[in-house]
């Protein structure tokens, strides 16, 4: 039977944390976090090695790692968070070069902190597959290398079909590209082993603290109020439950499905040995890793939005959801196509209304944020914690002058506006998608022209 919801399958293979206690009073300190994920915990874990003498508060809805950060498809990726075009609006080429060669060595950057402080999270820098599987993916693939290696992502490999299937046998392939620069993680112990870590720093983590209003020096619960120099908001997809916030971010879902332990002679046929990340070439496209215990995990948008911003918290997932995260694992890998599925879950990621992440803080109020990852959090939250340290610290650093850093965007249009939005734009999706490979038709069909013009503006 499968099991849904429950957080995730990550933290089913090893266990919910303890809770921590509480706030229980109103405290001070030099700086206040909010949100125990990634971005507030590396954020924390920089600042507390860069100046071990100051005071750092971290505040926590439920545990640390309960949400994104312990239920994404554990690709630690170098792509970016975000259009290349808007970017070099503000900064122009060199400045989108230059935050490419961050996140690049940002991968590095994760995989040596989680070495040197006792880390193990399955961690394996395999670089990731994109592959197409039928025809009209085949321009894509072609024009999207062509483009991201004008943005600076030199190290972006085209392979064909041959080449493609002596990595991993999808059904159906005609060609893939290949990046060396992603790493294939199990989140939730990334997470855990990153909170035991800061918790050895000094770092003081409150959890079952819902933090209700941010307001500058201030981070208010319903247990006391925690004052400070700085007040960091690391909430990403649950950013619209704050106060003042709701248009800010929109949470987007994403769900995910895991099998069963698949036998050897089923990786015979598939190949896979190099446990690359596996994604697609399809307008809603999937992400997919092996795990280390040799299951897959697949995931794909499902249900994109709910109304009014709201969001599952127990991570269960719709039936037609893991009917077609099952369906789209079978056209990929016939051979998986009995396998059972033991997990299915969902999460929730922040889109800002340009698409484009962001990292920032007002030295006036002391506000700071980073967050909007659009789905490429898992590295990208590692660069944030790095920038938010150096911008806290008053540094003009390498990190400071990326593009990405003080991003002013507008908010989201009111409802029911943006249900509309959200959801039209992936029903486009899902149509040119059949279109495609059900079907069998080109990309030359209304529907899938509809559906690549709205991923250009995005």
């Amino acid at each position: 039977m499968t099991v849904n919801g429950g957080v995730s399958f990550w933290y089913r293979e090893i266990g919910l944390p303890a809770r921590r206690p509480p706030l229980e009073r109103s405290v001070t300190a030099d700086v206040c976090i909010v949100g125990a994920g990634y971005t507030g915990l590396w954020t924390a874990y920089y600042l507390k090695k860069a100046d071990p003498g100051l005071d750092v508060v971290v505040l926590e809805r439920k545990f640390a790692g309960y949400g994104a950060s312990g239920r994404n498809g554990g690709w630690l990726t170098a792509a970016l968070a975000g259009s290349p075009r808007r970017f070099a609006k503000t900064h122009g080429r060199e400045g989108v070069y230059a935050l490419q060669r961050a996140m690049n060595a940002t991968v590095d950057e994760v995989i040596a902190v989680a070495r040197a402080e006792g880390i193990d999270a399955d961690i394996v820098k395999s670089g990731i597959l994109r592959v197409a599987h039928a025809p009209s993916h085949l321009p894509r693939l072609v024009a999207g290398v062509r483009t991201a290696r004008s943005w600076g992502d030199d190290d972006l490999e085209l392979l064909d079909a041959a080449r493609t299937t002596a990595r991993i046998r999808v059904d159906g392939a005609l060609g893939a590209s290949f990046s060396p620069n992603c790493a294939r993680v199990q989140p939730a112990k990334l997470v855990q082993g990153l909170a035991r870590v800061v918790e050895e720093l000094g770092v003081r983590i409150y959890e079952s603290t819902p933090v209700t209003e941010i307001v500058p020096h201030e981070a208010r619960t319903p247990y006391g109020t925690v004052r400070a120099k700085f007040v960091l908001r690391a909430t990403e997809g649950f950013t619209a439950g704050l106060g003042g916030e709701r248009r800010t971010w929109l949470p987007m879902n994403s769900s995910l499905i895991v099998t069963e332990p698949l036998p050897q002679r089923v990786w015979d046929e598939i190949g896979w040995e190099g446990r690359e990340l596996l994604g697609d070439m399809s307008h809603a496209y999937i992400y997919a890793q092996r795990t280390a215990d040799d299951r897959i995990a697949i995931g794909g948008r499902g249900v994109p939005y709910r109304f009014g911003s709201r969001t599952d918290d127990d991570g269960r997932t719709h039936a037609t959801t893991v009917r077609a995260l099952h369906d789209a694992l079978a056209r990929l890998f016939p051979a998986v196509r009995d396998a059972a599925v033991e997990h299915a879950w969902c999460g929730v990621l922040g889109v800002p209304r340009d698409w484009c992440s962001t990292a920032s803080l007002d030295p006036r109020t002391g506000l700071g944020w980073a967050g909007g990852y659009v789905g490429h959090g898992v590295a990208t939250t590692n660069l944030a914690g790095r920038t938010l340290r150096d911008l806290v610290l008053g540094a003009d650093t390498e990190l400071t002058r990326l593009p990405w850093v003080g991003r002013k965007v507008r908010k989201w249009e009111p409802e029911p506006l943006r249900w509309i939005g959200v959801r039209g734009m992936y029903a486009a999706y899902r149509a040119a998608d059949r279109a495609e490979i059900v079907e069998g038709r080109s990309t030359t069909s209304p529907i899938a022209k509809v559906a690549d013009m709205v991923a250009r503006r995005h």
